[in-house]
This record gives C-alpha cells, sequence and structure tokens, in this order.
C-alpha cells in the first residue's frame, strides 16, 4: 500500500468509494451522491490548498482516501482543519485508515497546521446506518471528543446527533508563524 496525490482523474474510482457512504449509511450526512463534475471541483477546490490523498495497492486501485479542509473560513482559525477519510468498505479494518490519516497528519504538520478536527455521525442507539466506527477509530488515533450537537441530522427517518473531536499536532506559540497554504507534500 501506498500513498498517493489525489486528482481530478479520480473523482469516478472516489465515488464508487463514497457513494455508499450517502446512499446507505448516516456517516455522510449528504442525501444525493455528488455528480462527477461536482466531486472534480471538491478536489480541485480543496488540493488546491490542502493535502488530498489516496491509498493504493500494488495493482493502483484505490482502497481508500483522505482530505483536509478549512475548519472556518476566517484568518484566526488557519491553524485548525477539518480532517476527513473514507475507506472502500471491503477494506475497513486492514489499517488503511490509520496508513491515510498518519500520511496526513504528517503533510499538515508540516505545512504548519496545529489542529485537526474531525465531524463524526453519532448515535446512541447503533445499527446498520451507523455504528459510531468512526468516533472508535478517532480515539484510537489520539483525537479526543470536545463537544456534541444533539439532533442535528436527520437522515432515512432518524435524527443523528454529530460530535466534534480534535488532535492537537503542534506547539501554539506567540507569534505563531503562518500556514503555508498549497505548499503540502506526501
Amino acid at each position: 500500500m501506498r500513498i498517493e496525490r489525489v486528482t481530478e482523474e479520480d473523482a469516478d474510482r472516489l465515488l464508487e468509494i463514497y457513494g455508499p457512504y450517502v446512499k446507505e449509511t448516516a456517516i455522510s450526512f449528504e442525501y444525493e451522491v455528488p455528480s462527477q463534475e461536482e466531486f472534480r471541483d471538491r478536489i480541485r477546490s480543496i488540493s488546491s490548498q490542502y493535502p488530498y490523498i489516496k491509498a493504493v495497492d500494488e495493482e493502483s486501485a484505490i482502497l481508500g482516501y483522505a482530505y483536509a479542509a478549512a475548519f472556518k473560513s476566517r484568518a484566526a482559525y488557519d491553524w485548525g482543519v477539518e480532517t476527513t477519510v473514507y475507506v472502500r468498505r471491503e477494506c475497513r479494518g486492514r489499517g488503511v485508515g490509520r496508513f491515510l490519516y498518519e500520511a496526513l497528519e504528517q503533510s499538515l504538520k508540516e505545512m504548519g497546521v496545529c489542529n485537526l478536527n474531525a465531524c463524526i455521525a453519532y448515535t446512541s442507539c447503533p445499527g446498520p446506518r451507523l455504528t459510531n466506527d468512526s468516533m472508535a477509530f478517532h480515539q484510537r488515533l489520539g483525537y479526543r471528543l470536545v463537544g456534541t450537537f444533539h439532533h442535528c441530522g436527520y437522515k432515512f427517518g432518524v435524527w443523528y446527533d454529530m460530535i466534534w473531536m480534535e488532535k492537537l499536532i503542534a506547539p501554539h506559540v506567540e507569534n505563531q508563524p503562518p500556514v503555508r497554504f498549497g505548499q503540502w507534500r506526501i
């Protein structure tokens, strides 16, 4: 398994991974799978500033992808990002998500990012549409719970909570050096 940059040409293969999460789970609060063009626009926009990466196997099949995006648009939030990861369902539990997040974290640290924030769907009644595995995954990687928004997402006729988890990856200092947007590598 290796890490590579996502390109706009990967949109259709990433949608193969993301689509089932939209259509069959509450992991994503989107109701409709984005079009290939919308997904290309997302890739283009995000990767111009932040890492957007994929894990591929020896045949170059994409096993999963991860990216960071702006946490908030105001300049004072520059040192914090929102992280996202999706793994091909049949590849879950094989370390793909950890592999992606470790590479993402290293790249963000080199850019000067200090805070990683994850927005995660959560339920008090786990079931086939939402298991809370994402919360456990983030905890294993050192994220900690910082807040819960109750009954804020409605999908499949059920109200879901949203939790925020964070991980601090760099010191917070006086005269913090600026984040080096668009200067990421894998």
